[in-house]
């Protein structure tokens, strides 16, 4: 038996095959799970389309997190097709490009807001409408951080201060989900080659310069971040609440 045979779950954030939640998704699906799409746009769907069919998904739904309407008819599809579901992948972040360049004292009013709505609120609100699916089935959340939320990272700006009220909402929603058996967990995964990483300024030095530094002398992979996921998401990880877990080959511990 597989480890995530019979579980079911959704997950927000595939834009591609170089992406972690794709990443997530892929290795969930081959342990045996069965997982629901979404996707932001009709660019985006020509996109996961291909990558949620190559995996057998029922549900490949478009969703918007920023329009509560289309949050709610996914979880609507999701608990008719699935009658419930045991994890959630939140792999969701924006910002507009020139808000991660220069200072961060810069960042303007729109731009903040955007960022914290996208970034930080769209967690909040897909753990309220995953809460009455997950109930009794020992559920797990988990959704995707990054360093620049602890220290700062040239050109991160305006998305660390989002990764860090994201992290900061994995505490409070692991408190406020416990009693129904509901894990809420980050993972903190260092610099990747992503869609989403490419509006980053610098990316290629941040990409050196962890290689460097890092105790293991090299940069990480989505699959090792997926392998992460898939152990929050299972069973394996039952005591396992209200954490930022590291997966930056080590990064996070130098300090000089």
């Amino acid at each position: 038996m597989k480890l995530m045979e019979g579980k079911k779950g959704i997950v927000f954030g595939v834009a591609n095959e170089r992406s972690i939640a794709w990443a997530c998704a892929k290795q969930l699906t081959d342990a045996g799970a069965e997982v629901a799409f979404t996707y932001q746009n009709e660019i985006l769907e020509k996109r996961v389309r291909p990558l949620a069919e190559s995996v057998g998904a029922k549900i490949i739904e478009p969703c918007d997190v920023s329009k509560d309407e289309q949050v709610e008819q996914v979880f609507k599809k999701t608990g008719e097709v699935f009658q419930g579901i045991d994890f959630m992948i939140h792999s969701l972040a924006f910002a507009n490009k020139d808000e991660l360049s220069g200072r961060y004292i810069n960042t303007s009013r729109e731009g903040f807001l955007l960022a914290m709505d996208v970034s930080v609120y769209s967690m909040t609100l897909l753990c309220r409408h995953a809460e009455p699916l997950m109930k009794g089935r020992n559920g797990s959340i988990v959704t995707l951080t990054y360093y620049g939320s602890e220290k700062v990272i040239p050109n991160y700006n305006v998305m660390g201060v989002a990764k860090a009220g994201l992290e900061a909402s994995v505490r409070y929603l692991a408190s406020d989900m416990g009693p129904n058996g509901i894990r809420v967990n980050a993972i903190s995964a260092g610099p990747i080659k992503t869609l989403a990483a490419s509006g980053i300024s610098g990316l290629r030095t941040m990409l050196e310069h962890c290689q460097e530094k890092s105790p293991l002398k090299r940069n990480i992979t989505a699959e090792e971040v997926g392998k992460t996921a898939l152990y929050l998401c299972s069973d394996l990880s039952n005591g396992v609440t209200g954490e930022i877990i590291h997966v930056d080959a080590g990064y996070n511990i130098v300090g000089m």
